[in-house]
């Protein structure tokens, strides 16, 4: 039986971050992941300067080993079939194209080197309460189990989580290839400058991203009825208007998540918590999972420092009040906005994304990058 303070059950942002947070706080941590690394993982995979600073990674660093890092500039907003709108920014980019696929396995090697044991190809297949332990598959003891296994994370789901039942989730589907030379040339899409694509009934949104010789496309909606169709029929568009190649693969990947005013799961318990796409984060307008993870991560380790060995649920409630103070309190009833007429708000959004001023404003700064909040620091409780 291998003994461990802190398990975290999944090797994505969320929980590598919190691992390597970790690794000056005296406790012994050690992550799952059910799959080797590097993996693919389904993600526009866009993440702004703030992000990177959260996690203090050298973007001179990152770069090594040919890792794409594609700078930002701008983006194209518009309703899907209507004239869209450019924002344009200064010289510093404003977010940064990764590919997950890189992401991930950086920083979750950076968390094995920051003193962190790392079991990849590893399932999770349960836990159960011993005295004051968990014992998760038969073979590792924790005292504290930290789901970061994103939507799907089976902690969760030992913690009261029903994935697909009463949950109002996002799905999406999307890819991401290596463009030929032929079709690198012909492509239009400017890589600072990704495009985005609100539905005409403001159920989600589509996108196209260049990451040098990389594409990816995608759709994601909060209404999952007939998501294909709706993905298919976004496809044909870009083919039709020649922002994506003709002969662009069909295989499209899919994900869900959980939009942070509308997730009911339980953030915390004796001896357990959720973090990231587990505990559902996701920003609600951009649907964005990667800074909130981040987030979560490092308002979990200044938690269990200040446990001082008492991973009670009282305890580790610091946890949720500390989310609370950095994105609100949850909303399980619909807003002001979504209980508005279906044709008056698709009418005042069709006014509205035709705006320079909103686009950069209101879609861009506020609820892509989040350009009024800063980042937050290692340890700190809220950014000021």
């Amino acid at each position: 039986m291998k003994r461990y303070d802190v398990v975290i059950v999944g090797g994505g942002p969320a929980g590598s971050t919190l691992a390597w947070s970790l690794r000056d706080a005296d406790l012994s941590v050690a992550v799952l992941d059910k799959r080797d690394f590097p993996r693919d993982k389904v993600c526009a995979g866009w993440v702004t300067p703030a992000v990177m600073q959260e996690l203090a990674v050298d973007l001179d660093d990152y770069r090594r080993e040919g890792r794409v890092l594609q700078a930002i500039h701008g983006f194209r907003v518009g309703l899907l079939g209507a004239p869209e709108v450019e924002t344009r920014y200064g010289e510093e980019p404003v977010s940064y194209g990764i590919r997950r696929y890189e992401f991930d396995e950086y920083l979750l090697r950076r968390a094995g080197a920051s003193g962190a044991e790392v079991h990849t190809g590893t399932p999770f297949r349960a836990m159960r309460r011993e005295g004051e332990h968990w014992i998760l598959n038969e073979e590792l003891e924790a005292r504290v189990v930290v789901g970061a296994g994103g939507h799907f994370c089976p902690v969760a789901r030992a913690m009261g989580a029903r994935p697909g039942r009463s949950e109002r989730i996002v799905a999406a589907q999307e890819i991401e290839f290596p463009m030929t030379p032929e079709q690198a040339a012909t492509c239009p899409v400017d890589p600072a400058v990704p495009e985005l694509f609100f539905t005409p009934d403001l159920a989600g949104y589509g996108w196209v991203f260049r990451k040098g010789d990389y594409l990816n496309i995608g759709l994601g909606r909060e209404d999952n009825h007939q998501l294909s169709q709706h993905v298919a029929e976004f496809v044909q568009h870009l083919k039709a208007q020649g922002r994506i190649p003709g002969d662009t693969p069909e295989k499209f990947h899919g994900h869900a998540y959980l939009l942070y005013p509308h997730a009911p799961r339980p953030l915390v318990d004796d001896g357990c918590l959720l973090i990231g796409d587990a505990a559902g984060l996701a920003y609600p307008q951009s649907g964005e999972g990667i800074r909130p993870a981040v987030e979560s991560a490092l308002l979990a380790a200044r938690t269990l420092r200040e446990c001082a060995g008492d991973f009670s649920r009282n305890r580790l409630d610091t946890y949720r009040e500390w989310l609370e103070a950095r994105f609100g309190r949850r909303q399980p009833a619909p807003g002001l906005l979504e209980r508005l007429p279906a044709g008056l708000k698709q009418a005042v959004a069709a006014r509205l994304l035709r705006s320079a001023w909103f686009a950069r404003n209101v879609v861009m700064d506020r609820w892509f990058l989040h350009t009024h909040q800063p980042p937050l620091e290692a340890g700190s409780r809220t950014a000021a």
